[in-house]
């Protein structure tokens, strides 16, 4: 593979689509807001008017979008994918989005002769910059061999967990931790201020301990400081949340920990703060 065409360079598909431009690719890109892409095309990836468009010459194209409904377009309209690229090309969906769709990409791609992988990630910007995502894929075993070149220039955590479909289930289970994690993270941060005590000396010291995680690491700072730029919007994890709800109830699961937390988000989403950075839960509690 030597020409890759990257559909969406956003926040984190910039950072992605950079570091396969300077390992030696050449980049045909696809972005819906054309200014995202300028700085890849500054560094010598081709811009290009469609999907379709990216997809010619490319032997593979990956896709980094926002929500299902921009994956059903870049794959199945009129301009997409499955009508654009050739036989034989790898089709990498790294959006979180939809298990149903993330198997029918991959049936339609196997009737087009071509392959297909689900591969959402974890690590947010920092981990794009550095190639250090967590990768997870779904798809079949000698498709992800193929993709594992690319794989391994954006994530330093790749994992086959299981058919088409199960890279996004997998992201699911990563968001319902997340979501209900970073939540409690504000919950504390609340009780701190109630009671008179420093936030960051609490944090200081629980940290290191069995109420630490990643999201306390990283996001109480942000919290204390009042910061509330988004390293993950809130609009996206709500998307996310709505796709696991929505999955466990089609497997008859209750989530009733994730329900409440989708319905604080979505508070905050009605009061014009879907935009904000998901530590911004903390107003949630003002």
């Amino acid at each position: 593979m030597k020409t890759i065409a990257f559909i969406g360079t956003g926040i984190m598909g910039s950072c992605m689509a950079k570091r396969l431009l300077e390992a030696g690719y050449a980049l045909r890109v696809y972005e819906k807001f054309r200014e995202k892409a300028d700085g890849l095309v500054k560094q010598g990836a081709v811009f290009c008017e469609t999907p379709a468009d990216a997809a010619k010459g490319a032997q593979a194209a990956i896709s980094m979008l926002g929500y299902p409904q921009d994956v059903e377009e870049v794959y199945f309209g009129g301009e997409g994918l499955l009508n654009a690229a050739a036989a034989g090309t790898l089709l990498i969906d790294m959006t979180t989005s939809s298990p149903a769709l993330a198997r029918r990409i991959e049936k339609e791609a196997k009737a087009k002769g071509m392959y297909a992988l689900d591969a959402p990630v974890s690590g947010g910007e920092v981990g794009a910059r550095a190639g250090a995502l967590s990768i997870m894929a779904g798809g079949d075993p000698d498709v992800f061999a193929m993709a594992m070149p690319l794989f391994s220039i954006m994530g330093k955590t790749i994992t086959l967990c299981g058919v088409a479909g199960m890279g996004q289930n997998t992201k699911m289970g990563n968001q319902i931790a997340v979501s209900c994690n970073i939540t409690a993270v504000a919950e504390a941060f609340a009780y701190a201020r109630a009671t008179g005590l420093d936030p960051q000396t609490m944090f200081s010291c629980v940290a290191g301990g069995a109420g630490g995680s990643w999201q306390m690491t990283n996001m109480s700072g942000k919290m204390v400081g009042g910061d509330d730029k988004p390293v993950f919007y809130i609009r996206h994890l709500i998307k996310d949340m709505d796709i696991a709800l929505g999955e466990a109830k089609a497997c008859g699961l209750e989530l009733p920990l994730l329900a409440q937390v989708r319905a604080i988000y979505g508070k905050l989403a009605e009061q014009g703060m879907d935009d904000l950075g998901t530590q911004a839960v903390y107003h949630f509690y003002d």
